[in-house]
């Protein structure tokens, strides 16, 4: 097997597609797509297969993607142990998956105090659906899942859910936007374009329910799965967006947009998932230590 063929597959699968995996590997689609068709030739079987203009995995590339994950793990665990046996220092490997419904702010808020551990630490990290990392998190390919839900009781694998903390939602939009509202909040989102959060969004079901309670009607021109796309559309001043107001700091610096509004109704909840019912891994307690004392303190 050509390992290089199976590293473009892998950087493929994780990135989601082409092109996003030739600008992490600095080469053109092109020579990308030939590189994996020649895997795919010598194993004899597809490995993707066209969705719209997406690419997704068929059942074969499953298949494949989770030897792949295990040999390239083992490669930088080699790595590790080499450099260790030769006076370098001991790095500490924090693999961590991060359901895609959650806000990537809140993800490297509440990753950022790992790297702050006295020992050296090497941040892997996967986006993915819950149930496919929880699966990851069972076959010890991750140390921690963060969700924006508890991993469900349905779900057969033993691991537990730690609560990292809550924090209700606030209503964002640009300066313009704002300035054409003709009524205080909540009553200024009647009729008023609005950008909101996939279905599969814990909040998306309380949204709903809030909207109905208080007689409310915008006109939703978009929903997103990804909430930075969403932040995206709302900075070009698409429409009103809902984020954590824990984070309603960053929302405003980053997107150059204001609050118009909060509801304590709207609460998002976040959760580290582990195989450990005591959390002992040191990346672990520094994340729940600042999530619970700052970030949602």
């Amino acid at each position: 097997m050509n390992f290089k063929h199976l590293h473009y597959f892998w950087v493929t699968a994780r990135a989601g597609g082409i092109m996003r995996a030739g600008e992490q590997l600095h080469t053109t689609p092109q020579t990308l797509s030939g590189q994996i068709k020649l895997l795919e030739d010598w194993l004899g079987r597809k490995l993707f297969r066209k969705n719209g203009r997406n690419l997704e995995l068929t059942e074969d590339g499953h298949l494949a993607l989770g030897y792949a994950d295990q040999i390239f793990s083992l490669g930088a665990e080699l790595e590790a142990a080499v450099r260790q046996a030769h006076g370098g220092q001991r790095v500490l490997e924090f693999r961590v998956g991060v359901a895609d419904s959650v806000s990537k702010t809140v993800a490297y808020r509440l990753l950022e105090p790992a790297l702050a551990v006295p020992e050296p630490v090497r941040l892997i990290c996967s986006e993915g659906k819950l149930p496919d990392l929880v699966a990851q998190l069972a076959l010890n390919r991750l140390d921690l899942v963060l969700a924006d839900e508890p991993m469900s009781k349905r779900i057969s694998v033993k691991a537990f859910n730690h609560l990292l903390g809550r924090t209700t939602m606030s209503f964002f939009c640009t300066p313009a936007l704002k300035a054409q509202l003709k009524s205080a909040f909540p009553a200024c989102l009647n009729d008023t374009p609005m950008l909101i959060a996939g279905a599969q969004a814990s909040v998306r079901q309380q949204f709903e329910g809030w909207l109905t309670r208080h007689q409310i009607h915008p006109r939703i021109i978009g929903e997103f799965d990804d909430g930075a796309l969403m932040k995206a559309f709302g900075r070009q001043g698409r429409g009103v967006f809902m984020a954590p107001t824990a984070t309603e700091a960053e929302t405003i610096a980053q997107f150059g947009v204001e609050v118009i509004g909060r509801s304590d109704e709207l609460v998002e909840e976040f959760y580290a998932v582990s195989v450990e019912r005591r959390i002992t891994h040191p990346c672990v307690v520094a994340m729940t230590d600042a999530a619970r004392g700052q970030l949602f303190g």
